[in-house]
């Protein structure tokens, strides 16, 4: 692929999803792209490229973005920020949001849906507690293909036992052939929606939590900004954002600030106040 081909594909991830590829990034956009062009009967991506000089159609520029945007994912991933939620933030939504009894989540960029029912798990382990509690989990990504996988809830052999408790395996999941399904008793816990971040949120306002986590390190600074104020204009004044371990606010916006002692937990600048002095609990 030239120089020239590279950056007309850069340029399109960019401006469809907030992407940004470094030109040291040629070998992923080739690897990525490669069945994009057996899918439309193309030699490779050379021929790619050119059809969409021609003006690819939508659908195609759509199957660009989405193969270079479906990132893996896996249940707890990471773990820390699953302790986190439900040592820190649900004490704190149980005891401040008594009177209303009602919990919105955002799990953004969700990929393949792990992280959405492993937080829907966590709750269901808390149900006596949350017994009269409105709960909504919205789980949102850019890629169709992606979502629809999501919302089917099936897992293979490989991806149940990354990150998975044997107890929830067994507790919530069937085996069907080679896959497990999860239960309809999470499954029916999250809604799946289409969304791209840089666009604004979902019709759910006054957000308590938003995991939006290992996707901003694919930003370019002002991107992220704009991601992050996007999601900041959701939010509830008091509410958490869960970010990857590798990426910050710092520099970026002035909108959150890391709740002390919380690594990867952020809060409004405006309305953390509670938080930092130690009353999450």
């Amino acid at each position: 692929m030239n120089i020239d081909d590279f950056n007309l594909v850069a340029k399109i991830l960019k401006d469809r999803s907030g992407l940004v590829l470094g030109s040291d990034k040629a070998y992923l956009l080739e690897s990525r792209l490669n069945p994009v062009a057996r899918k439309y009967d193309l030699a490779g991506v050379d021929d790619l490229v050119a059809m969409i000089r021609k003006g690819g159609q939508e659908k195609l520029l759509v199957d660009i973005t989405e193969a270079m945007t479906t990132n893996e994912s896996f249940f707890f991933r990471d773990q820390k920020p699953f302790d986190q939620f439900r040592d820190l933030v649900l004490p704190y939504v149980l005891d401040h949001r008594s009177q209303a009894k009602k919990l919105k989540i955002w799990c953004a960029a969700c990929s393949s849906g792990q992280e959405p029912y492993s937080l829907a798990m966590l709750i269901r382990e808390q149900a006596a507690r949350l017994a009269g509690w409105s709960i909504e989990i919205l789980a949102t990504d850019l890629s169709l293909e992606i979502l629809s996988k999501a919302k089917e809830g099936a897992y293979s052999q490989f991806e149940v036992q990354r990150g998975l408790p044997v107890q929830f395996l067994m507790k919530y999941f069937k085996q069907e052939g080679e896959r497990w399904k999860i239960s309809d008793e999470i499954r029916n816990m999250v809604s799946f929606r289409p969304h791209n971040l840089l666009e604004q949120p979902p019709a759910m306002r006054q957000i308590d939590v938003v995991f939006c986590r290992n996707v901003l390190i694919y930003f370019d600074p002002e991107t992220k900004t704009k991601a992050l104020e996007l999601i900041a204009g959701a939010m509830a004044e008091d509410g958490f954002l869960f970010l990857g371990g590798a990426e910050t606010v710092l520099g970026v916006s002035e909108r959150f600030q890391l709740i002390p002692g919380q690594r990867g937990v952020y809060g409004l600048t405006a309305g953390s106040g509670r938080l930092a002095t130690g009353t999450a609990g």
